[in-house]
């Protein structure tokens, strides 16, 4: 399906809180017709590192905050191990609704198209003006397709200092969602880990 794109909906002025007031009403992609809302970033606004993640799960579309379901749980426990404070870093997504599909009464997450990265692509863009963070930590395929292009994998460049379009540094990993369905749990959470100690590293 051709999508609209976010662009007209997203405020070029006002500041975070304008962002968030208006978010719901984007309509630059179909997803909204059946996500029960857009989930906005959380953290500071001036934060030195935001963290980038793909798209709203059940849980945080349900309860309308990011990363509170189980890959929210273990991206806190990652922080914690890798002296990351969360309520100093700001996280998002790179697309603001929750995609799916019904199994009964179960929603299963579906990774988001890559028109609809496209679409909400304005919105990440915006955060990033606001935030203006020294580094940008990008969490999964959809993350980096939003802001590396389709030709970038996570696989291959993790833990790497990246450069954005921008100008911007950015450090890319795994989404913490792959971690928790991991086969091998206790390799890829400590890989997980020093990717995010990478990124501390490049702070200092």
């Amino acid at each position: 399906m051709q999508t609209a794109g976010a662009e007209k909906w997203v405020p070029r002025d006002g500041g975070m809180r304008k962002v968030r007031a208006t978010l719901g009403d984007c309509r630059g992609c179909e997803l909204w017709e059946d996500a029960e809302r857009a989930v906005a970033g959380e953290g500071p606004v001036r934060s030195r590192m935001m963290l980038v993640g793909e798209t709203p799960g059940d849980h945080e579309d349900k309860e309308g905050h990011v990363f509170v379901g189980p890959a929210g749980r273990l991206l806190d426990r990652a922080l914690e191990e890798a002296g990351i404070d969360r309520s100093d870093v700001y996280l998002t997504n790179a697309v603001k609704h929750f995609r799916f599909e019904r199994d009964g009464k179960r929603r299963i997450h579906k990774t988001p198209s890559a028109g609809q990265i496209t679409a909400c692509h304005p919105w990440l863009a915006r955060e990033l003006e606001l935030v203006k963070p020294a580094l940008v930590v990008i969490m999964g395929a959809v993350a980096a397709r939003s802001l590396l292009g389709p030709s970038f994998k996570v696989t291959q460049h993790r833990g790497e200092k990246v450069e954005l379009a921008d100008g911007g540094t950015a450090i890319a990993t795994v989404h913490p969602s792959a971690v928790v369905r991991s086969q091998d749990f206790t390799r890829d959470l400590g890989l997980f880990v020093d990717d995010l100690r990478a990124a501390v590293a490049l702070l200092d």
